[in-house]
């Protein structure tokens, strides 16, 4: 599938920056995404993947393997390699910049440090999603509900393929992935604790009270879920807090990410068990607010939710340059305004909130309410993918 917002946007960053890094979770498409710029491209490719013992042994001297490469660079699963940061600084200085950089990596840049640290000011960004339901088609909604977005769960032959997909991915991510990255517990007790954490998709999470179901330390189960966090497995939402009289929630909601991960952890295999299932509710609104936040182009210190004890929440809520908006996510074929929901505007001075629920009709409920039916939503035009 192309996905020609993200090709253009590393077009654009490559036009400041001589180093690129593109950054998702495995198996979203990063690779294939590189595959296709460098397709583009009419300068000379090379391709190492730090994965690879051949071109690790390559990289043995990584400078004098790169400094007299042109062209485009692509340098996948950097995360394995983070020595190769300073010498990418060196070569990022040379004033006649021979050569561009991409670096793709399965963690975020608060993961993979020294990018930051070793790049300042020549290095750009880019969050790579796996399929998004505006690159997928919105008829095809029920199976990115269901399947999740991951490139080959979402486009498996079957619903059977996709789910033996999934188990295998998390079994690797358990057994492999995580490890690498510093949770040096057993793959057994790994897969417990990612049962526990798919539990309390949608709710708050107490680290306390997780810590001891699993035996360990809260700074140990804060340490797990940065990091889960940081592979972009799980969102950790949180609590927006005003200088009002209130008391406001504080804890986090986490919510697994992908939806496809969260069935196959709570063992939803189809359609079928999916609405009858008692999570359905929840799964519904963690598929909702991620596709919201890829819609509305929201980062990370854009996006929040609020509640306040005693009365007052809202699922989603978005501060951004284009003013404050509420989300309440819905799975109902009758939303209907409830008394937290004015409570929720008059705090958080929302100009609107939108309570999405699965369908197509958009209508007023208040001045300041809206149902909103979630294609309704998608089929809106979003704002322009932004470096």
């Amino acid at each position: 599938m192309d996905r020609p917002d993200f090709l253009h946007l590393i077009e654009q960053l490559f036009a400041i920056h001589p180093v690129v890094a593109l950054l998702g979770p495995r198996q979203c498409g990063k690779t294939t995404l590189a595959r296709m710029l460098a397709d583009r491209t009419t300068d000379s490719v090379n391709h190492f993947d730090l994965e690879d013992p051949t071109d690790l042994a390559a990289l043995v001297a990584p400078r004098l393997a790169l400094q007299d490469l042109r062209g485009l660079v692509i340098i996948d699963e950097i995360q394995r390699g983070p020595e190769l940061f300073p010498v990418l600084r060196v070569l990022a200085d040379r004033p006649d910049h021979p050569a561009r950089f991409l670096v793709l990596g399965s963690a975020s840049r608060d993961l993979i440090r020294q990018s930051s640290e070793s790049l300042a000011g020549r290095i750009g960004h880019i969050e790579l999603t796996p399929f998004s339901l505006s690159e997928t088609g919105i008829d095809s909604m029920p199976r990115l509900w269901l399947r999740g977005d991951f490139p080959s769960s979402f486009l498996a032959r079957s619903d059977v393929a996709s789910v033996q997909w999934r188990k295998d991915y998390i079994t690797t991510f358990l057994e492999r992935d995580l490890p690498s990255l510093g949770i040096s517990i057993p793959p057994q007790s790994l897969r417990r604790f990612w049962m526990m954490l798919a539990h309390y998709h949608g709710q708050l999470i107490n680290f306390s009270e997780l810590a001891r179901a699993f035996g360990v330390a809260d700074t140990t189960v804060r340490r797990y879920l940065d990091i889960l966090e940081a592979t972009f497995m799980i969102r950790l939402l949180t609590p927006w807090h005003e200088n009002v009289g209130k008391r406001q929630v504080k804890a986090p909601k986490l919510y697994l990410r992908d939806s496809g991960m969260f069935h196959s952890l709570t063992g939803i295999p189809d359609h079928a068990a999916l609405t009858r299932h008692p999570k359905v509710g929840a799964s519904w609104e963690g598929f909702a607010i991620e596709e919201i936040i890829r819609h509305e182009r929201a980062t990370p210190g854009e996006v929040y939710f609020w509640g306040a004890h005693g009365g007052g929440e809202v699922d989603l809520f978005l501060l951004t340059d284009r003013g404050r908006r509420g989300y309440e996510i819905k799975y109902t074929d009758q939303p209907r305004v409830t008394r937290s929901m004015h409570t929720a505007i008059d705090v958080l001075q929302l100009q609107e909130l939108l309570i999405i629920y699965p369908g197509e009709r958009e209508f007023p409920l208040t001045e300041k309410i809206r149902a909103v039916g979630f294609e309704h939503l998608m089929r809106t035009e979003s704002p322009n993918l932004q470096p």
